[in-house]
C-alpha cells in the first residue's frame, strides 16, 4: 500500500532510546567490573544486588597485602595518638588564648642597648679620637668652624647607629617574642596535620576501559520514516504529476479492471493501481464515484455517460 507514513512518536522513541542507553551503559559496567591482583593488595568486583529499576549494582573489595595492611594498622594507630595529644593539648588554648598578645616596645630598646651598646660605644669611641687626631693633623683648630661641623657630623653618624640599634633590636625581640607566643598553637597544628596522613593506597594496574558503542536510535527511527516518506512521495509521483498538471481523465470504476489499492490522497480517498478494460498498461489514480462522495466538485460527467475526475482539485 502506497500512503503517508506516520510520523515517529516522539514519546515512545525517547523511551525506547533511554532503554537502549541503559542497556548500554550495563553492558559498559559488566565488561569493567574486572578484579585487580597487585603487589599492595587486591580489589574484587563483585554484584550485589539490584537497583530499584533492576540495573545491576556493584560493591568493589580492597583487600591489602599482609605488609601493606601492617603499614596500614601502624599509621593509623600513629594517627590517633597524634590526634589524641592534640585533643588533651587543645583544652590548654582556652586560657592561653584568653591571654592576648603583648610587647613592650621599652623592655625591647633596653634589652638591644644593654645586648650591643658596649661594642658600638667603644667602636664611637675610637672613631672620634682619630677624628680629633686627623684634624689636628691638618691644623683644624678645636672649636673653629671646620672643626665643629666635623664633629657634628661624626655625633650625627653615631645618633643614627644606636636609632638603627634600637629599631633592629626590637623587630629581632619582637619577632622572638611572637614565635614564643605562638608555640603552642603551632604544636597542636602540627600534631593535628600529623594526624592526617594518608594511609598506604593500593595501586590498581593500568587497565584499559571496555568501550560499548550506543545506538543512535532515535536517528535510526528518523531514517527509517524519511526513507519511507520519499518512497511514498516517489511511488504516489504519477497521481501527484495529475493533480498538478490540473488535467481531467476518465475515472470511471465501470471503465477498469485488475483494481488494487495503494494508499490514500491527503483527504483520505483510496488511490488504485489498475488497467482500463482492453488496455493492459497500469494505471494509478482514484475512482470517480468514491471521489464524488467527499469531493463532487472534482467529478464531472462526461457525454459518454462515463465519469471524469479534475484531478487539480483532489485532495
Amino acid at each position: 500500500m502506497v500512503s503517508t507514513p506516520e510520523p515517529p512518536s516522539p514519546e515512545a522513541t525517547a523511551a525506547a532510546q533511554g532503554q537502549m542507553n541503559k542497556e548500554t551503559a550495563i553492558a559498559q559496567a559488566n565488561l569493567n567490573a574486572v578484579d585487580y591482583v597487585t603487589p599492595y593488595g587486591n580489589i574484587t568486583t563483585t554484584q550485589t544486588g539490584t537497583w530499584s529499576d533492576g540495573t545491576p549494582k556493584y560493591t568493589q573489595t580492597t583487600a591489602l597485602s599482609d605488609a601493606q595492611q601492617a603499614v596500614l594498622d601502624q599509621t593509623q594507630g600513629a594517627q590517633l595518638n597524634l590526634a589524641t595529644i592534640a585533643n588533651d593539648q587543645s583544652a590548654f588554648l582556652n586560657e592561653y588564648l584568653d591571654k592576648p598578645f603583648t610587647f613592650d616596645n621599652n623592655s625591647a630598646e633596653t634589652w638591644a642597648y644593654d645586648l650591643a651598646s658596649p661594642r658600638i660605644l667603644q667602636q664611637q669611641q675610637q672613631n672620634e679620637d682619630q677624628l680629633r687626631s686627623t684634624l689636628a693633623a691638618k691644623g683644624i683648630r678645636e672649636g673653629s668652624a671646620a672643626w665643629n661641623a666635623e664633629m657634628q657630623r661624626l655625633t650625627n653618624a653615631n645618633t643614627d647607629q644606636l636609632n638603627q640599634l634600637a629599631l633592629t633590636g626590637r623587630q629581632q625581640a619582637y619577632n622572638e617574642a611572637l614565635s614564643t607566643y605562638n608555640a603552642p598553637i603551632n604544636t597542636i597544628s602540627a600534631l593535628m596535620s600529623g594526624s592526617q596522613v594518608t594511609g598506604p593506597n593500593t595501586a590498581t594496574s593500568a587497565t584499559s576501559q571496555t568501550p560499548v558503542a550506543g545506538v543512535d536510535y532515535t536517528g535510526l527511527v528518523n531514517q527509517k520514516y524519511q526513507a519511507d516518506l520519499a518512497n511514498s512521495r516517489s511511488a504516489m509521483g504519477g497521481l501527484f504529476g495529475l493533480l498538478g498538471a490540473g488535467i481531467s481523465a476518465f475515472s470511471d470504476r465501470r471503465l477498469k479492471e485488475n483494481i488494487r489499492k495503494v494508499g490514500e490522497t491527503f483527504n483520505g480517498t483510496p488511490i488504485y493501481v489498475y488497467n482500463f478494460i482492453g488496455d493492459l498498461t497500469p494505471q494509478m489514480g482514484v475512482m470517480a464515484q468514491e471521489l464524488a462522495e467527499k469531493q463532487p466538485e472534482a467529478v464531472v460527467m462526461d457525454p459518454s455517460g462515463y465519469l471524469k475526475v479534475l484531478y487539480a482539485e483532489v485532495r
